[in-house]
């Protein structure tokens, strides 16, 4: 670890006078040292936007620890943010958590986690409308909170950011091959029949070449799909821009919530889509797969929750999301006393809608089927903070950027009921507005697959 926390800090806001969109600031932290973006619906809804992390984690810091070193809060925290650990679990950090397989090929490895831990940030709030600069404040670091103040009061009052730089994509291309993820879908079903597992999670990826600036890319595909957890963030590996529209874990106080999403129905622009709809919460398949993962986190979540206290408040919620309808649940619980979010995250990662059922076999059978290994991907992305709590999506819908190369996830959970057509078909359904939203085309050997 690179730097220090301070033990005690007092959250401090100042109003920041803007007319700027999230996408317009987000833009003014271009250069600066590991600039982050949340937009969407974040702590209640908005932005938060920071860079010039205090404090950031080097590869042989354990990720589910780090979390818990915050400082103490000092008199009447009050609304806000104010500060915390912002960044990504990668996918291949569920291998601290269980003993698994080695991951297939790698093409662009990336660090298993990039988090920096933030004595600064500037929000916006949905309910008031308002910009905010808030900070974790220490008589030690007066002055400079100060001086950062007064940057991004510079920063919110001057006129959208004009500074474009531009991306471009080459055409993406599937690995494996559409015919060769319709086979590993095959084989889980083969695992399934024989009930060796009841779900697996089975992934392709979309990938391209990459020139320009992420932010540019970022910025375009937020405000092209409006995302429900959106987030972008520059690392010393290269940048993430997540589109998320699925909640992962948010605790605020000693209560924590899990939102996973599972069945998915292409959602056409016009008409409305009220027959998909209605066919999505009607279908057997759809909801086995939603309650199948329901069950995984009431299980992962009773690992760390008073007994008794697990409850699921909505079941089978089907909500619009850019060219899909998806099937949401809640599931609720109360933490034991004396639980951190380090404990949360190792009860719980990674998320049980990503992987399958039983969720250790099922990432055994993961590390078989699928071609190339999971990067930020189906890991998670967010902020511990502690003023606000924990918050972290599940980083599906999610474009990752290093060494010239653009790359894109996606899949679908496999159950019995499953088709290797249709769960390819699906694959595609959720891939073809976030390319839209981002100017790209794909190429496929089948021209039925193509976006």
């Amino acid at each position: 670890m690179f730097g220090s926390i301070p033990e005690v800090a007092t959250l401090m806001r100042l109003p920041l006078a803007s007319g700027l969109t999230p996408t317009e600031v987000l833009k003014t932290v271009r250069g600066d040292r590991h600039a982050f973006g949340l937009v969407g619906g974040w702590a209640g809804g908005g932005a938060i936007i920071g860079s010039e992390p205090l404090v950031t984690c080097g590869e042989s810091d354990d990720p589910f620890a780090v979390v818990d070193l915050v400082p103490k809060l000092t008199g009447t925290p009050g609304a806000g943010v104010g500060g915390g650990w912002v960044g990504y679990f990668g996918y291949q950090a569920g291998g601290l958590v269980e003993r698994l397989p080695p991951p297939p090929a790698r093409p662009v490895p990336l660090p298993m986690m990039s988090l920096g831990f933030y004595d600064h940030l500037v929000r916006y709030e949905r309910r008031s409308r308002r910009w905010w600069f808030e900070a974790l404040w220490t008589p030690e670091t007066a002055a400079r909170l100060e001086e950062r103040q007064r940057c991004w009061a510079r920063r919110l009052a001057d006129r959208p950011c004009r500074d474009v730089r531009g991306y471009n994509c080459s055409a993406f291309s599937a690995v494996p091959t559409p015919l060769r993820h319709m086979e590993a879908v095959a084989r889980a079903l083969d695992h399934i029949i024989s009930g060796d597992v009841f779900q697996v999670n089975v992934c392709l990826r979309l990938e391209a070449a990459f020139e320009g600036d992420p932010l540019d890319l970022f910025c375009a595909a937020a405000e092209a799909t409006r995302p429900r957890y959106g987030a972008y963030l520059s690392h010393d590996a290269g940048a993430v821009a997540s589109l998320s529209p699925e909640l992962f874990l948010r605790r605020v106080g000693s209560r924590v919530l899990a939102s996973p999403i599972k069945g998915t129905i292409a959602r056409p622009e016009w008409p409305a889509g009220c027959a998909e709809r209605a066919a999505l919460s009607s279908s057997a398949k759809d909801r086995a797969e939603n309650l199948m993962i329901v069950d995984l986190m009431r299980n992962d979540l009773g690992r760390v929750c008073r007994y008794g206290s697990i409850d699921t408040p909505a079941l089978f919620r089907a909500e619009e999301h850019p060219g899909v309808w998806h099937l949401v649940s809640d599931v609720a619980g109360e933490l034991r006393a004396g639980v951190s979010d380090g404990d949360v995250l190792r009860a719980t990662f990674p998320p049980g809608s990503v992987t399958g059922a039983p969720k250790v076999r099922a990432m055994e059978l993961i590390a078989g089927l699928e071609a190339t290994g999971r990067e930020v991907y189906t890991g998670a992305v967010g902020i511990a903070s502690p003023v606000s709590g924990l918050e972290l999506n599940v980083a599906i819908r999610t474009f990752e950027i290093s060494a010239g190369r653009i790359w894109l996830g996606v899949g679908g959970g496999i159950v019995a009921e499953s088709s290797p057509e249709r769960e390819l078909e699906e694959c595609f359904v959720k891939a073809r507005p976030l390319l839209a939203a981002v100017g790209a085309s794909m190429t496929t050997d089948d021209d039925r697959w193509r976006p």
